[in-house]
Order: C-alpha cells, then sequence, then structure tokens
C-alpha cells in the first residue's frame, strides 16, 4: 500500500493522520517476484541485498538467502514465502517471495495480497512456464501490475524478442488490462549481477532494476479509516509463541495498543498489541515506540487463538476484511501410526498423539491443507493440494524425527446434479518435438484430452485436461519415454464428471516372506520374477514390498535362504552373483506407486513398502471375501 506523496487528497490525509505522533511515514513498496524453478529468482534477490550495501565488503554470505531451509536448497523451488526488506534511494522496498508451484496455492494467495506490484522473472531462452502462468493469474486478477525482466541474456542461444512476446500473449490470455499489458521491461543477468533497458547494453550493477521498480511500481491510495490489517501468515517462537504477520492497510498500530480481532466467521476478541516488529534486512526488528502505518508489513505479539485470514482491527470500530479465497483441496492421504515389526527403530515421535499435534500444527499455516478425524483414533485424513504439497509435509515430519505410515493417495470425489464429480488439472508439458508423439500416447491413455499444441524450434509445448487421478504415477513412466527431457507442470482447473478406465499399476508385487538380512544368494536366484527395491543386507520383514512382479498378480518370496553348504560343496566354487541394482523411490515416486492394499512405511532413516495386511493368509481371507459377493 504504501503512501503516494504527490497527491493532494493523500497529502490531506497525511497531515490528519500525524497529529498524534512526530513519528515520520515511509515511503513504501512493497513488491512479489513470481518466476520459475531455476530462473534465478533467488540469486536475482541475493544480487539486490549486495547492491543496497546490506553486507560488510568482507563480510562472508551464503548464496540463495532465500532459500532458507533444507528442502528449498535440494529441490531449488520455494515453498514458504519470506520477507526481505531493503532500502534504496530513501525508500523502503519489502521484496517478497513467492512459491512457483501450483501445490503451494494457498501461500501465494495471501503472499499476493501484501504486494503493490509484482516482478516476471523469465528465463530468455525458456520463456514463461506454466507454473508462472498459475502465480501470474492471481497477480493479475488481483489488479497488480509487473514488471517483466527477461533474465539469463547472457547464456548461449537465448531469444530474449522472442520472450518477450510470448510474455505479452500470456498476459492478452490471461485477460490482463491494457494498463498490466503495457509492462515495463528489464534486461540482464542475475549471475553476473546486471540490468538494463535492453539485453545487448550490460550495465555494472543492477540499480536500472531498483529504478524501475519506484517508478511503476506505486503504493496503493492512502484509505481514510480505522485499523485493518488482515493476517496473512503466522511465525512461531518457542519463547513468545504465535506471531500474527500481515499488511497494515488501514489506520495505524503501535506496541501496547488495545486492539479486536475479526475472526473469520465474523466474531470479535477483544485483545492488546503485546510487542510488535517490522521487517528489516533479512530479520525483525522490534518496534518500541513508533507508530507503523499503512504499507508496512509487520508481526504482531498478543492475538490469541487467531487463524488465516483473521483481521487485526480497530478496538471501538472493528471493521473485518474479505476473506482469503484459497484453491480447496483435490487429494486427501491416510496419515497412521507405524505399527511394522520394525516400529520405534529410528523415531523419535511414534505415538498417535505426537501425529495429530503436527498435523493440526501444520493446518493453523497451511491454508490449503486440511485434517480429518476418522473412525480409529490412530488414522487421519490429510487433504492437500496434490502429491508434491502432500510429500513436502511428509518429508518435513520425517526429518523432525516423526515415524508414520501412509495409505494411498485418493482423489476428491464430489457429488453435483446428482452425479460424481472428480478434479481435473490442465497440465502442460514441454518436450523435444521427437518426443511428443509418446507423450500424446501416455496422457490419452490415461484418459487426457488435448487442449493445444505449439511448436517452437525443436521444441513441443502439449496442454491437456486430465483427471487428477490420472496424473498419479504418470511422471516416470513419461521422463522414461522422453529420456528424461519432459518438463511436466499441472494447475487445478475444476470439478467434471467421473471417467471411466483411468488405467493404474499393472504389475504386482514381490513380498517378502520372512524378517531377517537379504542375502544375495536368494536375491540372485529369484530375479526372473522382478525386480527388486532392496539391496543384499537390507534388514527386512515379513508383508514388506520388496520388489515389482513381473506378472499382475502379488507373489511371496523367501530371500532370506542362504546357500546350504557341505565338505563337497563350497561358496567359492559357484559362479559369482550378478545382481541388477535395486530401484530406488523418492517420496513422491513411492506415493505414486503403491496400491489401494499398501502402506508407506516412513521413518527418519527409512522409507519402505509395505502390505497393509501382513500375514499372507489374512491377505488372501480378505480377497476371498471380496470375490464372494461377485458370485
Amino acid at each position: 500500500m504504501g503512501f503516494n506523496f504527490f497527491d493532494t487528497k493523500n497529502k490531506l490525509l497525511l497531515q490528519a493522520y500525524l497529529k498524534e505522533t512526530n513519528a515520520p511515514m515511509e515511503d513504501i513498496r512493497n513488491i512479489a517476484i513470481i518466476a520459475h524453478v531455476d530462473h534465478g529468482k533467488t540469486t536475482l534477490v541475493d544480487k539486490i541485498l549486495h547492491q543496497v550495501k546490506m553486507f560488510r565488503d568482507n563480510q562472508k554470505v551464503a548464496d540463495l538467502l532465500l532459500d532458507s531451509n533444507d528442502l528449498e536448497r535440494e529441490r531449488g523451488i520455494t515453498i514458504l514465502s519470506k520477507n526481505v526488506s531493503v532500502r534504496y534511494k530513501g525508500v523502503k522496498i519489502n521484496i517478497i517471495d513467492t512459491p512457483g508451484h501450483s501445490d503451494f496455492g494457498g501461500e501465494v494467495e495471501r503472499v499476493l495480497n501484501m504486494a503493490d506490484g509484482v516482478i516476471l522473472l523469465v528465463d530468455a531462452f525458456e520463456g514463461p512456464m506454466p507454473q508462472t502462468r498459475f502465480v501470474l493469474q492471481k497477480a493479475i486478477a488481483l489488479n497488480l501490475k509487473p514488471i517483466v525482466v527477461v533474465n539469463k541474456v547472457d547464456k548461449p542461444n537465448c531469444r530474449p524478442e522472442e520472450v518477450h512476446e510470448a510474455v505479452f500473449d500470456l498476459m492478452f490470455s490471461l485477460d490482463a488490462t491494457e494498463d498490466q499489458m503495457d509492462f515495463p521491461e528489464v534486461y540482464g543477468s542475475s549471475k553476473n549481477g546486471w540490468m538494463s533497458d535492453h539485453w545487448e547494453k550490460p550495465t555494472k550493477d543492477i540499480s536500472f532494476l531498483l529504478d524501475t521498480i519506484l517508478e511503476h511500481v506505486k503504493p496503493r491510495e492512502f484509505e481514510e479509516g480505522t485499523l485493518q490489517m488482515q493476517i496473512s501468515s503466522l511465525d512461531y517462537s518457542s519463547f513468545l509463541g504465535r506471531i500474527a504477520v500481515g499488511r497494515i492497510m488501514r489506520g495505524t498500530i503501535k506496541a501496547g495498543q488495545k486492539i479486536s480481532l475479526v475472526k473469520r466467521d465474523g466474531t470479535i476478541v477483544k485483545s492488546a498489541v503485546k510487542e510488535l516488529f517490522r521487517f528489516e534486512s533479512l530479520g525483525k526488528e522490534k518496534v518500541k515506540t513508533a507508530t507503523l502505518y499503512p504499507g508496512e508489513i509487520c508481526a504482531v505479539l498478543g492475538p490469541q487463538d487467531f487463524e488465516i485470514g483473521d483481521t487485526i482491527a480497530d478496538i471501538e470500530n472493528p471493521e473485518g476484511m474479505k476473506n482469503i479465497k484459497v484453491d480447496e483441496p483435490t487429494m486427501s492421504m491416510l496419515f497412521t501410526i507405524n505399527n511394522s515389526p520394525f516400529f520405534g527403530k529410528e523415531g523419535k515421535y511414534v505415538t498417535s498423539r505426537h501425529i495429530r499435534e503436527r498435523l493440526y500444527q501444520e493446518i493453523e499455516q497451511n491454508l490449503a491443507m486440511k485434517v480429518k478425524e476418522t473412525d480409529s483414533p490412530d488414522k487421519l485424513l490429510v487433504f492437500g493440494r496434490g502429491i508434491l504439497h502432500l510429500s513436502i509435509l511428509v518429508e518435513t515430519m520425517r526429518r523432525e524425527g516423526y515415524e508414520f505410515q501412509l495409505g494411498q493417495p485418493q482423489v476428491i470425489i464430489k457429488e453435483i446434479d446428482g452425479r460424481k464429480h472428480e478434479p481435473v488439472e490442465t497440465l502442460t508439458v514441454h518436450v523435444p518435438t521427437v518426443f511428443s508423439g509418446k507423450v500424446i500416447e501416455l496422457v490419452t491413455a490415461r484418459k487426457g484430452d488435448i487442449v493445444n499444441i505449439e511448436n517452437t524450434d525443436d521444441r513441443t509445448e502439449l496442454e491437456f485436461t486430465i483427471p487428477a487421478r490420472s496424473l498419479i504415477g504418470l511422471r516416470n513412466p513419461m521422463l522414461t519415454a522422453t529420456e528424461g527431457e519432459a518438463i511436466i507442470a499441472h494447475s487445478f482447473k475444476g470439478f467434471e464428471p467421473w471417467k471411466n478406465g483411468v488405467p493404474t499399476r499393472k504389475n504386482g508385487s514381490l513380498i517378502a516372506q520372512e524378517t531377517g538380512t537379504a542375502i544375495p544368494y536368494s536375491i540372485d536366484k529369484l530375479q526372473d520374477r522382478g525386480v527388486f527395491f532392496i539391496d543384499p543386507g537390507d534388514e527386512i520383514y515379513n508383508g514388506q514390498v520388496i520388489g515389482e512382479h513381473s506378472r499382475a498378480d502379488d507373489l511371496v518370496i523367501n530371500v532370506t535362504k542362504t546357500k546350504k553348504l557341505s565338505n563337497v560343496r563350497s561358496s567359492g566354487t559357484d559362479d559369482k552373483s550378478q545382481i541388477t541394482p535395486a530401484i530406488k523411490f523418492s517420496l513422491e515416486q513411492t506415493m505414486e506407486y503403491i496400491k489401494d492394499d499398501e502402506y508407506i512405511e516412513v521413518t527418519p532413516k527409512n522409507i519402505r513398502l509395505r502390505k497393509i495386511l501382513l500375514n499372507e493368509h489374512d491377505r488372501k481371507r480378505l480377497k476371498r471375501s471380496k470375490e464372494e459377493p461377485k458370485k
């Protein structure tokens, strides 16, 4: 929001506001950065921090400052929004990092509500990518004007002019206004630390970008009225507790002030500001006596039991703000305690109480995620935006020391006008043209419909609509068919009538018969039965899924048998075992792979597959009971 100092009406409002205090009101610009994975967003923010002399010349600073947690650094993606504040030419610029993946739509929604404008960062070779479209669409709907930064113009084969045209076409397709389509352009290289008005005119620094922000990102109109600050995020301190984070939309706030908390359902709770913080540099600064004005992003300690979307308002005339709308969950997954034979060997938090507390803590700050109780106290249903959304939570929990089990992901079904409807996604695949036929064959076999095909040079962009459940298990065969060249992205489209005949995994499982250590001799003799997920020497248990059968049915095998030796036949007389390397799945791949009668056992050290019923006789009895009604 900030303040437009050149507007006469705003000057009068400002004078009225400053009667109570002598504190100066800053000129503030809040800007969010939108970019696809690996287009240079985090590197650009690093360069901005160095440009404004935030660090000493001799100070050692790590790269990728915004990717602050291990998962973000490993995956190269932004999961949680973060704020960085810099000062340039007397103006405070709050830079807000945005997640780029549609699975983190809940994070995107509330981040953009705090911004005055956006930087759209695109690669000079790849151009705007599908996930960029998702976040940009949200920004366009909020009437935010973008500054287009074409990055990596120093790369060979870059095509900045074509990329500029592609961005214009994208904006047009998103129904941008004339003002939004008349966007300023910046060209440069984040890696080499320069920005300019033309890609053939390198400069010495990125001042041109910062000047463009000051010129084109104007604060919103100064609104008259009492305090309004919508809680867009929350912070947590083991010492202070829960802290509300948001942007002051109207009015002023200071430490010790009496306030009202307007809940999303309209109820009002009286409270007070115990402590107040504003964002400075890479952290927060405590505000003791100063008054904070509209446009400032701040953190408030004091209100209790608040939720994201609630409004901090005036004590006497509280007015709530419009609720934050977030894309609803499309997928659910069962979380339950680990009851395998290896229970409690590797995890620190293993009980249902631990898991329940952690999941309910997550939904306090993760708007797009929901938790539902089941008929068993040991089982909880967790709803999320997709496999990636759920897997990030699972990976975070296992790194924190949690041990639990997961069921097969299930799409959410709705009854609309008496018909069963399922979530449908828009799937976009960038692939070398030579592989486009294989991609079309794969997607259409899963009931996907072709929407658009565009060819650029030797690459093709394919757009489909496809049931969300068809995306489960699609990534691996597609990467295999395209020799790893496919760039895959998807975003939620809506609910459409249920489609029959969506194929699932065809091959059965190889299941361990005994608990013990996997023996090389046994694995070698059974390699013709399928492929293995375990290595020789791994500890396994009865009922664990240790491989994929070459046929459609499950097969129980014993890989713990050793070779029987005698005084005639010794271990050195046979040929050496030649064992094919085991297939190792990532967490997301495992979640896409399992069947409905299997669990994923997740511990801080291992991810294992197992049958829900470990005993073979129990599985056969259940199978017979399912077949009898059909007869």
